[in-house]
């Protein structure tokens, strides 16, 4: 499904993403998953299968894979966590707002065949593009490539990312790729920061330019509260893939 949004464009207006002028006036295009598939379950449950993992069932019916692999993950608490996306779906399923379930996903099948060193190094290439390292730690630059990293902060760097698992690893690079910052994510996922607060920080230039050539209505409140979501999402699944037993049951609880 493609979705319209017109609206006219101020003095000056510089296009975007998804932006298109027409005229005297921008046309916001955005496009939606369009396979829609219908609940077909009454009830969702978990169960422990063997070697101490979970399992989703949707009434009598065990979830699986993209891959058709079956749907099992490390413990109780996240299991519950998706479960409840299950749970709440509507007459329809809406599988673009189940980010937990997705980000499961990609762990058991990982389609892309990725280590747990690929993910680190992954993640270390937004270092190099940090904005909020450049002011905060190393300082301002004129050079539209930026400072250069220490390899000695690198390296600090990869050893704390080294202490996650490669669930938790899928988790933060997530988030970093919502964020476009290391920094951020890290104190996100630290509790320095909450998912609002880093997304506010994450979007600082983007609202400048809003507040500068307007505000595209509808297009930019809907990308500020998906990407709220997705944040928030995968700093869970991080915090619940690593953290203990104890701390799992309060995220929920929270």
């Amino acid at each position: 499904m493609l979705a319209r949004l017109w609206t006219r464009a101020p003095a000056g207006f510089r296009l975007g993403h998804g932006l298109r002028l027409t005229g005297g006036t921008v046309e916001c295009r955005r496009r939606y998953p369009t396979a829609e598939r219908k609940k077909f379950y009454q009830n969702v449950s978990i169960s422990q299968g063997e070697g101490g993992i979970f399992e989703i069932n949707l009434d009598r019916r065990k979830l699986k894979t993209p891959q058709g692999k079956l749907f099992t993950v490390p413990n109780e608490a996240l299991a519950i966590a998706v479960a409840t996306e299950w749970e709440t779906q509507g007459d329809v399923l809406q599988h673009f707002t189940m980010h937990l379930t997705n980000l499961c996903n990609t762990a058991l099948d990982n389609p892309t065949h990725r280590t747990k060193e690929q993910l680190i190094r992954s993640a270390l290439k937004f270092l190099d593009t940090d904005t909020v390292w450049y002011n905060v730690v190393i300082g301002s630059s004129t050079n539209i490539l930026g400072p250069n990293i220490p390899k000695e902060t690198k390296k600090t760097f990869e050893q704390h990312l080294s202490s996650y698992n490669s669930w938790a690893l899928i988790g933060l690079e997530y988030v970093i790729h919502q964020l476009k910052s290391i920094v951020l994510s890290l104190n996100l996922i630290d509790r320095n920061l909450g998912a609002e607060n880093a997304v506010l920080l994450s979007r600082l230039e983007e609202q400048y330019q809003i507040e500068f050539w307007g505000n595209v209505e509808w297009a930019h409140d809907y990308d500020l509260y998906e990407l709220r979501s997705r944040t928030a999402a995968g700093a869970l699944f991080v915090h619940l893939c690593s953290e203990s037993s104890t701390m799992k049951h309060k995220l929920l609880q929270d």
